[in-house]
């Protein structure tokens, strides 16, 4: 699935010059679940933007199924994003104005998916992470955790072959860390995916088959035998 050889990504602060990714080498094979952990600034986010294509190593390859995201063009990169990964992001990044299913909808667009299936397969989705009461509410008549659900079946909609998130607890206490985490890992088994998640919570790390920490741009990656 994933392939990183050498990534390197360096960031201008004022006259200096930081290494946010020092040298990355990294597989993740198909059906993977990967967590990334590290202090912050460590380059926890910014491998994670490498994998979704939302940004560039300064040199080095980001090969997802055998293809480089950083020499696509940025049309090509856009379609992989929308056609094959699936983000969850810590502050949900929900539309205020749309519902809950037309916030999922909003996922199928760029996919030309056809209205009358847009509905369905958002109000699927959405029943699938236990919202299926909630299709009609904005965000802000939900909770913080049913938003977070709603974020999660934004991404899964499109039926994606990666799942990333980025401290998708952050936001919660630390019982509606433990059901969105439930939800997340139900996905994971239920859809097949490759799921790569940031976090600080050292409880989620423990439950991962894999751990990557990355300190000052360099990774470790370790295997948990108790996962």
């Amino acid at each position: 699935m994933y392939d990183l050889k050498s990534v390197t990504k360096q960031y201008r602060r004022g006259k200096e010059t930081v290494d946010a990714l020092a040298g990355v080498d990294l597989t993740i094979g198909d059906g993977d679940r990967l967590v990334i952990q590290g202090p912050t600034g460590g380059g926890k986010s910014t491998l994670l933007q490498m994998l979704g294509g939302l940004d560039r190593p300064t040199s080095g390859s980001v090969e997802l199924d055998g293809t480089d995201l950083a020499k696509l063009s940025e049309t090509k990169l856009t379609n992989v994003r929308s056609e094959n990964i699936g983000f969850v992001f810590q502050s949900f990044n929900l539309i205020p104005t749309l519902t809950a299913q037309e916030n999922v909808e909003t996922a199928l667009v760029p996919l030309k998916v056809k209205v009358k299936e847009r509905r369905e397969r958002a109000a699927a989705a959405l029943e699938s992470v236990g919202l299926a009461e909630r299709l009609g509410h904005l965000p802000a008549e939900l909770s913080g955790g049913q938003q977070q659900r709603v974020a999660i079946a934004r991404a899964l909609v499109k039926q994606p072959k990666v799942l990333l998130a980025d401290e998708p607890t952050g936001n919660l206490d630390e019982s509606m860390r433990d059901e969105i985490m439930d939800v997340l890992e139900t996905m994971w088994k239920e859809y097949g995916l490759t799921f790569i998640m940031v976090t600080h919570d050292s409880a989620i790390a423990k439950k991962a088959p894999r751990v990557a920490t990355i300190r000052k741009g360099r990774i470790t990656v370790k295997e948990n035998a108790n996962s």
